[in-house]
């Protein structure tokens, strides 16, 4: 699970293609969180993704996306996730999801775009 800042644009706030894209940096990294990676599918499919797996697919992160997030993790109100590869959320990710939102707010403010993947 990796959110990534890219610099430029993307056509689509979901399933673009990074082929042409500039990367930045690793902005976050998480494993064995899948409340969290519920949380971006919910998002994904709210943008209009396709992929049934949510296996790979990129879905870009906005400001607002960062504000929902953050009340969410605040009031722990993820979405509870579970799958073969995913392990169980432990419940002491809260000030580690916090300090990335805080990092891909202020990349976002430098004009860096966010997005979220995964693969497993």
């Amino acid at each position: 699970m990796y959110a990534i800042a890219v610099k430029g644009k993307v056509n689509s706030e979901v399933d673009f293609n990074t082929n042409n894209i500039k990367f930045e940096k690793n902005v976050h990294y998480w494993r064995k969180h899948p409340n969290l990676h519920g949380w971006m599918k919910k998002l994904y499919y709210k943008k209009g993704g396709k992929d049934d797996s949510f296996n790979g697919s990129n879905v870009v992160l906005t400001e607002s996306d960062l504000d929902s997030l953050e009340q969410d993790i605040i009031n722990e109100t993820l979405p509870h996730t579970h799958g073969y590869f995913f392990g169980e959320s432990q419940g002491n990710e809260k000030e580690d999801d916090l300090a990335f939102i805080s990092k891909a707010r202020k990349l976002i403010k430098e004009g860096k775009i966010i997005f979220y993947s995964s693969s497993w």
